[in-house]
């Protein structure tokens, strides 16, 4: 199928996918939302049916604003503060994940959002590796197989996160691959964490930092120079390093004449990844629209692009509803979606044979079937 014909979002669900970028806090099911809450008496749900409490969260979230956008996570989180909760959640997440196509995941949450009832940091962790353990076995008993790993986030404007960036390193040979900081990046810098940084490094584990999502290149040129991150999460401000011939579309198959500042010779020189979230940049106002996304721009001038959903139930979205909203945006064809997912398995924070056997017995047959 080349890039001209017209793919769907259940064509979409036929391609083996790889999620980088998911928040657990972000990706419940609405009527689980609405089951937990009448568990633990949680009573400022802003409705009561899974439908219309879906149609809420895509509503508030569609703000334009990072901060007003983050204000809606308080409803979930309230309701995930027990570890049967946080384990329901994190198995549900892995057969939602599995059923859309998702062959490797990084589902990523903050610790120390989850110990309003007691919790510890280190019991947290373990309900949500057991979720995802559970989650796994199910799945792989219907014919879906997924693999999915921890990534232990720190909230960048609490002063947690060394002790977070330890949680990762203690964890990590049980299902946690990495570190990551959150939250609203106007400031915070990722400089104000960097003790948890430098622990990551002396430990030789793998982190990433969300960064020039909306504060843009100050952002993301601490969190390269200063903190050394492996990726950078969205990362989407890179754009603004790069200044275009005039007259010059997001839709275009090539940008000749295109001029890199040097923070965005950097990140493509270095092949550091972008967790690029499309529908969630817009939400946000981190962009204005999808089909002014600088996606395309940063993936025909080769960035190491990746596809992601950020929050499913804040975007109502999906991994094959951001691909077939890339498609429409910007005509990509299985070859494209193929160099883009093999682009995140090669970014993921998993060692590299299970990488490698991943791209080669999974990614690529599967892309074969579909590119006959």
């Amino acid at each position: 199928m080349g890039p001209s014909d017209t793919l769907t979002i259940d064509d979409c669900r036929l391609a083996p996918k790889v999620l980088l970028h998911d928040h657990l806090d972000g990706g419940l099911r609405p009527g689980t939302v609405a089951e937990l809450a009448r568990e633990c008496g949680y009573l400022d749900l802003p409705a009561a049916g899974a439908g219309e409490l879906g149609d809420w969260f895509a509503r508030a979230a569609d703000s334009g604003s990072l901060e007003t956008y983050l204000q809606t996570f308080r409803h979930t989180v309230a309701v995930m503060q027990t570890p049967a909760a946080l384990s329901r959640v994190a198995r549900e997440a892995v057969e939602d994940l599995a059923a859309d196509g998702v062959v490797y995941a990084e589902i990523r949450f903050a610790p120390e959002l989850h110990t309003e009832q007691g919790m510890t940091l280190d019991e947290a962790v373990e309900a949500v590796l057991t979720g995802f353990a559970d989650g796994e076995q199910r799945v792989a008993a219907t014919g879906r197989p997924i693999v999915v790993r921890a990534l232990v986030t720190a909230m960048r404007h609490a002063a947690r996160s060394l002790e977070i960036a330890d949680l990762a390193v203690r964890f990590r040979d049980r299902g946690v691959v990495g570190f990551d900081i959150a939250g609203a990046e106007a400031g915070n810098p990722p400089s104000r964490h960097q003790a948890a940084f430098d622990r990551m490094r002396d430990a030789n584990a793998h982190f990433t930092i969300h960064a020039g999502e909306a504060f843009g290149l100050p952002s993301i040129h601490e969190a390269i120079s200063f903190c050394g991150t492996d990726r950078l999460g969205h990362g989407v401000r890179v754009i603004d390093d790069i200044v275009l011939p005039p007259g010059s579309r997001p839709d275009q198959r090539s940008y000749p004449g295109a001029i890199l500042g040097p923070i965005a010779n950097y990140v493509r020189d270095k092949r550091i990844p972008l967790e690029l979230c499309p529908s969630s940049n817009v939400q946000t106002g981190a962009v204005d629209s999808l089909a002014e996304h600088p996606f395309n721009v940063l993936a025909r001038l080769r960035f190491r692009v990746t596809v992601n959903t950020d929050n499913r139930l804040m975007s109502g979205t999906s991994m094959s509803r951001e691909f077939w909203e890339l498609h429409r945006a910007f005509g990509y064809g299985w070859a494209d979606f193929e160099r883009f997912t093999v682009n995140a398995m090669k970014s993921a924070f998993l060692h590299f044979p299970q990488r490698l056997e991943l791209i080669d017995e999974v990614i690529k047959p599967g892309y074969a079937v579909l590119l006959g």
